[in-house]
This record gives C-alpha cells, sequence and structure tokens, in this order.
C-alpha cells in the first residue's frame, strides 16, 4: 500500500560519486519511491553562497552587470559568492564579498531570505543580506570575470520594474530585491531576521565530502 502524501520515507539504496571540483560534486543516487519502486536522481552537491542587497541612503540597489559563462551573456546581479572558505561564517562572507566586488561595506545588516535555487536537481541554498549604511573601502583588483564587472546603483523601484519586463532575471537577485522592496514599502525591516539567525537549509554535504566545518 502506498503510504500518505508526505509520509513516505526516500531511502537512499546506493550512491555514487560521477564527478567532484572545487566548488560542486555531482552524484548519482538511488532512491526508494512510494510504491517500492527504485528511481535514479542526479544531484549537484554545491558548496553554498550569499548574495547581497545594498541599499544606499537614496533607496538604490548596487547591481552588477557580469558575465556568466553557463548562460553565455552578461545578466544584471546583486552581489554574491560561494561559501569556499572553511569555517568562514555567512555574515563574514557576505562582507568579505561586497567589499572584493564592489569596494563597499555596511553597517547594518539583515536576513532577508534563504533560497533553495535549483532543488530539482541540486542542493545549492543560497543566504540574501539586506546591508544599509553603505560605506566606501578599498577593494582587491578585479580578476578574471570581475575585472570585466559594471557596477550600477540602480533605483530599488526600477530594479523592481526590470524583473517585471524581465531585464533582471537571474533568480538570486530577483528574490532580494522584492524581498527589500517589500520589506521597505510595509515599514518591516524590524521584522528581518538576525544575521545569525537558523539556517535550516544550509548545503552541508559538499563541505563535509571536502572535510571544511558544516
Amino acid at each position: 500500500m502506498v503510504n500518505a502524501p508526505s509520509t513516505h520515507d526516500f531511502e537512499v539504496v546506493d550512491s555514487r560519486t560521477l564527478y567532484e571540483g572545487a566548488i560542486l560534486a555531482l552524484r548519482k543516487d538511488r532512491v526508494r519511491m512510494p510504491g517500492g519502486t527504485i528511481a535514479t536522481r542526479e544531484v549537484v552537491e554545491h558548496s553554498g553562497a550569499v548574495a547581497i542587497v545594498a541599499l544606499n541612503e537614496e533607496m538604490k540597489v548596487l547591481l552588477e552587470y557580469q558575465y556568466r559563462h553557463p548562460t553565455g551573456r552578461r545578466l544584471w546581479e546583486i552581489p554574491a559568492g560561494i561559501l569556499d572558505i572553511p569555517g568562514e561564517k555567512p555574515l563574514t562572507a557576505a562582507q568579505r564579498e561586497l567589499c572584493e566586488e564592489t569596494s563597499y561595506a555596511a553597517e547594518e545588516w539583515h536576513v532577508i531570505a534563504d533560497t533553495v535555487t535549483s532543488p530539482g536537481f541540486a542542493d545549492e541554498s543560497v543566504r540574501i543580506f539586506l546591508a544599509r549604511g553603505i560605506y566606501s573601502v578599498d577593494r582587491p583588483s578585479p580578476e578574471e570575470e570581475e575585472a570585466d564587472m559594471r557596477l550600477q546603483w540602480m533605483p530599488l523601484s526600477q530594479a523592481v520594474q526590470h524583473i517585471y519586463s524581465g531585464e533582471i532575471v537571474n533568480n538570486i537577485a530577483i528574490a532580494g530585491i522584492l524581498g527589500a522592496a517589500y520589506a521597505l514599502a510595509t515599514n518591516s525591516v524590524g521584522m528581518l531576521r538576525s544575521t545569525d539567525a537558523d539556517w535550516d537549509t544550509k548545503a552541508w554535504r559538499f563541505a563535509q565530502r571536502k572535510g571544511w566545518q558544516k
């Protein structure tokens, strides 16, 4: 008899690593489905990431126009970076990425959202921060794609319109911009979570594979 919905234990019968790289791994799992059948699932393990909605006093959000090789085009995005330093806390990573990519820092930080970007095939989770009280700092010389990256302060309302028009398609940017716009429009920034809030969906398998701290 098939179990009632949402009660089945999806047991992994066996698992095999197909590829392991610097920031991700690909494995093939055989999983027991409701009714007893066995299905194959290919899973990308990812180190996870952080992203930042940096908002200045003029209600402008800092956007990056950056080349993304998998898409073969440049995309409008918010500052972001992977969690690839063992033991580094998410807030520390976000502060580092904001500085390294944009030459800015922030005095006030909150968590807007935790997103699971592609749950159909990957465990990647991204914590999106709201950063306010922006000020300039020194940054390292940009390298690789970042050497070609363009920064732009865009009115938050215009960024929202760019989402609706299809000009901003990066899902992390969409979640962050809309989340920030709603929090500000409803005066609910104070209800956002603290920077050390629990992150239950944080990816951990790749870090465990590499011997990093969970």
